[in-house]
């Protein structure tokens, strides 16, 4: 979201705290592909101990006809899509899906009670990349890599190369905090996600001779001149730029961290066995303290409280006159919203060095470890994130992000998005260089919620340096426990 957040067309506001509890999280305490590579089609997956060792044969979709699968979803437009082309994977399997849907207010609520159970009462659920770092390391999801590699579980145009080389690796990991993303175990297979980027109103723009910001310099200057010329130029108590600001893990994730990384900041690194905070390092300590600043002087009144929803809402209601934060965010501004028409995009602030290093959310889908219906399961995985599904839910439904490239560089596609001004052309400049910017670690939700209200506190006037010390001192030896 972003999750982070489901985005609706329709949306309400959402709260994450349902994702912390789910966590066990109390909120104070609070290139290419591996797998491609090993992949390589054309005979049973040599794991040993997956339900798809035991499948042989041609590759047939209806295999499994009259088979149940159950499905816990998240209501999200990507559900909806998936619920508008329902019948059509129905007629080519025979297999019925049965779907149960929550808000996300509870939805992460649900898949914890779920996987905690080991009953298998659901086959297949939605998860995000981070969810990996808390619901891998348990056993509750079933590695994916020897369905993908057998010929008899696999049909021959799924392609998993196709997929944004990026979004398959964020679903690998090794368990063992700190490890870079990427292995032989699949958790998860991407389904929609959204890269962080600048969203801008540009008749406003235009109106006072401005132009998007290149350097994060820039973005401060900018977002205050904005703030002080906009009311007499006929945009009144419009404010410079939204951004999320609740002491929530979601606040960290979408336009701080993108531009962190893009000075080339890291949230830890690995010394030896253990994982180092490296949130309070000279060069963090001053970055934190600016973005709380630019905030402070250019943002919203009421920013401790701004999730994806009050931020983005601002830009559609002619409030803000910059989003950074998810791409499809501000897309979904651009419709029905006094700011309908008036939105473009741009990729945001380079780094120093020019690069355009980027973090992402992604919904996913998984598979329950504990199913007793694995197959029908996997064929429904392999259906809902195919070239065929995608390109509907991109083109005729509101599943904007395209994962596969396929999709992603389709005519077809392009034609759809191509009212939003620079949409297409701001995905493709960030795409290659779009992934998780965080470190892998287990306590990923605890950290980055501390972080959260870390940056509320310098925002409130805090010295940055010794609030900064101070959560660092505190997390390393809770990502080390």
């Amino acid at each position: 979201m972003n999750r982070h957040q489901s985005h609706s067309q329709t949306p309400g506001p959402i709260s994450r705290r349902g994702l912390l509890r789910a966590a066990g999280i109390g909120a104070a305490a609070a290139a290419s592909s591996p797998l491609l590579a090993a992949c390589g089609f054309g005979g049973p997956g040599a794991s040993g101990d997956s339900a798809a060792d035991a499948l042989s044969g041609s590759f047939d979709w209806k295999k499994y006809k009259g088979k149940t699968v159950r499905l816990l979803m998240n209501k999200h437009p990507y559900t909806d899509a998936l619920k508008a082309h329902v019948a059509e994977f129905q007629s080519k399997t025979g297999i019925t899906l049965k779907i149960d849907e929550f808000p996300e207010s509870n939805y992460f609520d649900k898949v914890t009670l779920e996987l905690r159970s080991r009953q298998g009462n659901y086959d297949a659920f939605m998860l995000g990349a981070y969810m990996v770092w808390q619901y891998g390391p348990p056993g509750y999801l079933e590695d994916l890599n020897p369905w993908i590699k057998n010929t008899a579980a696999t049909h021959g145009e799924f392609e998993p190369d196709d997929f944004f080389p990026n979004l398959l690796t964020a679903g690998q990991w090794n368990f063992k905090n700190g490890a870079d993303l990427g292995g032989g175990k699949q958790w998860m297979l991407p389904w929609g996600f959204e890269t962080n980027t600048v969203a801008y109103r540009k008749d406003v723009f235009s109106k006072l001779g401005l132009k998007p910001a290149e350097t994060f310099d820039e973005l401060i200057d900018l977002a205050a001149t904005v703030k002080r010329k906009a009311p007499s130029a006929g945009f009144e108590k419009m404010y410079g730029v939204a951004v999320r600001g609740s002491k929530e893990w979601a606040t960290i994730h979408p336009g701080f961290m993108t531009m962190y990384s893009r000075l080339g900041l890291k949230d830890f690194e690995v010394e030896g066995s253990k994982l180092i905070p490296k949130m309070n390092s000279p060069e963090a300590v001053e970055f934190t303290d600016r973005w709380a600043k630019m905030v402070r002087d250019s943002g919203p009144a009421g920013w401790t409280s701004y999730t994806w929803y009050q931020a983005s809402s601002d830009l559609g209601a002619g409030k803000a006159a910059m989003l950074f934060d998810a791409d499809i965010a501000a897309y979904f501004q651009n419709q029905d919203t006094p700011a309908a028409g008036k939105l473009a995009w741009h990729p945001g602030p380079k780094g120093s060095d020019g690069n355009l290093a980027t973090n992402m959310w992604i919904w996913s889908l998984a598979m329950n470890a504990n199913s007793k219906n694995k197959e029908a399961a996997w064929w429904f995985l392999q259906w809902a994130t195919s070239k065929e599904h995608l390109q509907y839910a991109a083109t005729e439904q509101q599943h904007i992000d395209a994962v596969r490239q396929s999709v992603a560089t389709s005519g077809a596609y392009k034609d759809r998005l191509a009212t939003a001004t620079n949409f297409v052309e701001t995905f493709e400049q960030v795409i290659g260089e779009t992934k998780i910017q965080f470190t892998p670690q287990k306590n990923f939700f605890d950290a980055t919620t501390s972080w959260a209200a870390a940056l509320q506190q310098i925002y409130g006037g805090a010295d940055a340096k010794s609030t900064l010390d101070k959560l660092a001192t505190a997390l390393e030896g809770r990502v080390n426990a």
